[in-house]
């Protein structure tokens, strides 16, 4: 399979503005991104994934991604499985009763005990990236974890977003409806350089590359392969 980018993990946090519990997900992410873990990690925006923003879906396609929640709708984990993919990790704030809710201070403004909530998750979730990464990680809980890669690289000056993880999005016409796939051009470009023609023989192994990423109906499987089928032949004759 191709090395479409650079490995890094997604975290995509709950959007709920009226519990503190949301400000918590979205603080600790916060400080993972920025001060944690830098440059193994970017966030996916829960209201674009939802509205269809291909960059972030197709980044949930490609890598594992952490869903932080402010309550047990889940709705980060759940609208990241429905689109993209199961989270490798998920995580809810433990808030729940009113009692405990309050003492975390509100939406806006979070009590000294929210923000050491937050530092916690923040570390609960930088441990999970070490281990999705397969980095030598210290599992005592709190403690950032510098690797070699952390150390030789600058610091980050703020969050990366999804959306510029450099998958190639295609949408073609079926049919008259529009399809996306994600990784065409780069499937394509192993295909090509391992020698393989677009023909019959080819159709098979290829379609089995494109539906890892680009999951489809067995009822559609004709005329998407007809139609990737076709696009890698145009490839292949603009490439010579």
């Amino acid at each position: 399979m191709p090395d479409l980018t650079k490995k890094k993990v997604g975290i995509v946090t709950c959007s709920g503005e009226e519990i503190p519990e949301g400000t918590v997900t979205r603080r600790a992410a916060l400080k993972v991104l920025e001060s944690l873990r830098p440059h193994q990690t970017v966030t996916i925006c829960l209201p674009l994934f939802l509205a269809g923003g291909e960059g972030d879906r197709a980044f949930a396609r490609f890598h594992p991604t952490i869903a932080v929640d402010g309550c047990e709708k889940r709705c980060a984990a759940r609208s990241t499985e429905r689109y993209s993919g199961k989270p490798a990790v998920s995580i809810v704030v433990e808030g729940g009763a009113s009692k405990v809710s309050s003492r975390l201070g509100t939406a806006r403004r979070l009590t000294e005990t929210g923000m050491s909530v937050a530092n916690d998750v923040a570390s609960e979730i930088a441990r999970h990236v070490d281990r999705l990464l397969g980095l030598h990680a210290d599992e005592r809980p709190g403690l950032q974890i510098e690797s070699s890669q952390q150390q030789e690289e600058p610091k980050a000056r703020g969050a990366t977003c999804s959306c510029g993880s450099g998958i190639p999005v295609t949408t073609l016409r079926l049919a008259g409806r529009e399809v996306t796939f994600v990784g065409l051009p780069l499937i394509f470009a192993e295909f090509r350089e391992a020698g393989r023609l677009p023909d019959d023989c080819t159709k098979a192994e290829l379609m089995a590359a494109v539906r890892i990423y680009n999951p489809f109906a067995d009822d559609d499987a004709a005329s998407y392969t007809d139609l990737v089928l076709q696009e890698y032949r145009a490839y292949c004759e603009r490439s010579h």
